[in-house]
């Protein structure tokens, strides 16, 4: 029987980083050397540091985490603590009426809580208003805007109006001789004219829309006109659809209910 040599290749040691002959004897003589046990030492070693630092770095940020929570914690308090105060000076000044002359916050007339909404509302100027964010709000703008804005556009809107009422307004010197003059013209003017009024149109040949002229309903024919003549076929056609409008309203009449049968 013929034997054939087999290669069995090397195996790699991980730890030492090096290349040893793959059989038993070999393998167990490289772990029990002295290079190898370092070198399985020294990765555990490292092994063991990394996890100490890996845990080392979850408590700091764990840590960290909490800092910020504690402050954002105590930010949302005092945050809280500002927007009540806010919001019960505003509702305050609401109740107070402001300045005693029947304004508050700049606006005239009262302020009431409307239901529908839950928002305090200015029948005077139409103004909603939020006590929590403090803004305002109005259908002619069409968004929330702060308290100077919603003045502001109140200025220009009472401005506008008192433009439009001056332009409107006849001044003095428009009411003297010459607009009386004016009005006496226009008033002679629309009076009825004197004579006889002419209703037909000037021109005969002209035709009103939608309507037939005189001269053509009165059109006399020629005598020489020849009579048209008319085949049995046309004259067989017109019998025929005369019939057929006589059945159609003998249907119809019970329909219309004109007729009882």
């Amino acid at each position: 029987m013929t034997e054939f040599w087999v290669s069995q290749g090397n195996k790699w040691c991980d730890f030492c980083k090096i290349f040893i002959s793959n059989n038993p004897s070999s393998i167990r003589n490289h772990e029990l050397g002295q290079r190898h046990k370092d070198n399985v030492a020294q990765r555990l070693n490292s092994m063991r540091e990394q996890k100490l630092a890996k845990e080392k770095e979850q408590k700091e940020a764990a840590h960290a985490l909490e800092q910020i929570e504690a402050k954002a914690k105590r930010s949302y308090q005092k945050d809280m603590a500002s927007f009540q105060e806010a919001r019960d000076s505003n509702l305050q000044a609401l109740v107070t009426q402001g300045d005693g002359n029947g304004t508050a916050n700049g606006f005239s007339g009262e302020w009431e809580m409307d239901g529908s909404s839950g928002y305090y509302y200015n029948q005077t100027s139409g103004f909603y208003y939020d006590p929590n964010s403090g803004f305002y709000y109005t259908e002619a703008l069409g968004k929330w805007v702060p308290q100077e804005e919603a003045l502001a556009s109140i200025c220009v809107t009472s401005g506008s109006i008192q433009k439009k009422l001056a332009l409107k307004k006849p001044s003095s010197s428009e009411t003297g001789p010459s607009t009386l003059h004016n009005k006496g013209s226009v008033t002679s003017q629309s009076a009825p004219p004197p004579g006889p009024v002419v209703s037909n149109a000037l021109n005969p040949m002209r035709t009103a829309k939608g309507a037939p002229s005189k001269l053509t309903l009165h059109k006399r024919k020629r005598q020489d006109e020849k009579p048209k003549v008319v085949s049995a076929e046309e004259v067989a056609a017109l019998k025929a659809r005369e019939a057929a409008k006589k059945r159609v309203e003998e249907r119809e009449k019970s329909l219309l209910g004109l007729y009882k049968h």
